[in-house]
């Protein structure tokens, strides 16, 4: 039997549902264009690692998250979309980020990668904040690392061993730096020398952490072997980090390879460490994990879990002192739109 129309609704054009003016009529609010300089004050690494801690477990299971689109521009330049809603009304977000990859930029010193992120109500589709997102990705990228080497680094690391002296890499000497304390020495090296003594510089006057001091080194083989916790940020493709260098009870981050060519350790690492990832794409994305499959150096089946697992105890993570621990990221339109809403409600608040 079909039902009733409420009748005060269906007199009313101003809350009648089939009123094409009636969101705009009497919800309708300007979008917020979010700059730069107020999403640096807006977040910190330290809140975004205890926002994802907190939240990745309980919204994951409410947002879609199809595989991100890509378009060839050029033959060499393209463009990406990575979409992710919630079906859920305690997550009312709709998020897009937007990509353009061009790397032939080098030779104009621009950089190679640009991103914008939209953020919509899931309720009435408004758009509600636009931002940048190549900075948003900085941070949920850092970020991302930051709580994994919480939750599989020592408790006692000290020494962080920084490779790549990209726009990446201080964000993931903060976000290491706000997960684990007890870091005391942070090392950086970088292909271009020059480049790693100038972030070094930069973090020892900038930084903004206290009791910690910061070197660069250019000999890599030397200083592998000194990281608690070993981060790298490049796009290799030949690799970098040595298992067989890494100390007992390392923790090694992996977050620059996206595609197969690319490779920042090599099987040996892989083989001596406990491997998690940040989502299953990592399986199938990342060059360290795909050629280690292919040459069953490890199985699928021997990965020790993802993030959402790990925080959520499903997944057990380092298991004694000694053991290496191996964290590979590629990113995810999750941790864009749970970035995103803690930007837009933090400038809301």
């Amino acid at each position: 039997m079909a039902s009733t129309p409420n009748p005060s609704q269906s007199e009313d054009p101003n809350t009648n549902d089939t009123n094409p003016n009636y969101l705009t009529t009497t919800t309708f609010t300007p979008p917020i264009f979010i700059s730069t300089e107020s999403l640096h004050s807006l977040i910190s690494h330290q809140n975004l690692i205890h926002h994802f801690h907190a939240c990745l477990p309980t919204v994951s299971s409410s947002l879609q998250t199809p595989i991100r689109q890509s378009y060839d521009v050029s033959p060499s330049s393209s463009l990406l979309l990575m979409p992710s809603w919630s079906s859920s009304p305690f997550f009312p977000y709709v998020g897009v980020k937007l990509v353009t990859y061009f790397p032939q930029n080098s030779a104009l010193n621009l950089p190679g990668v640009h991103a914008s992120y939209v953020l919509f109500s899931s309720i009435t589709g408004q758009t509600l904040a636009s931002m940048d997102g190549t900075v948003l990705t900085l941070y949920r990228t850092s970020c991302v690392s930051g709580l994994a080497s919480k939750i599989l680094a020592r408790n006692d690391s000290e020494i962080l061993v920084m490779i790549g002296a990209g726009a990446l890499a201080p964000h993931l000497i903060k976000a290491h730096l706000s997960a684990r304390p007890s870091l005391r020495r942070v090392i950086i090296w970088n292909r271009t020398v020059e480049k790693a003594s100038k972030l070094a510089v930069e973090m020892r006057e900038n930084g903004g952490f206290d009791g910690v001091s910061f070197e660069s080194n250019g000999c890599l083989e030397e200083i592998v072997g000194l990281g608690d916790i070993v981060s790298c940020a490049t796009n290799s493709e030949t690799p970098l980090v040595k298992g067989e260098r890494l100390k007992a009870g390392a923790h090694l981050d992996l977050v620059g390879s996206f595609k197969h060519s690319m490779r920042e350790c090599d099987d040996e690492a892989i083989r001596r460490g406990r491997v998690f990832v940040d989502n299953e794409a990592a399986l199938v994305e990342a060059g360290e994990l795909v050629g280690a499959f292919e040459r069953e150096v490890i199985g699928k089946g021997e990965i020790g879990g993802n993030l959402v697992e790990l925080i959520k105890g499903e997944k057990v993570g380092r298991r004694n002192s000694d053991e290496i621990t191996v964290f590979k990221s590629v990113g995810s339109a999750t941790v864009d739109i749970l970035a995103a809403q803690l930007v837009y409600e933090t400038y809301k608040s």
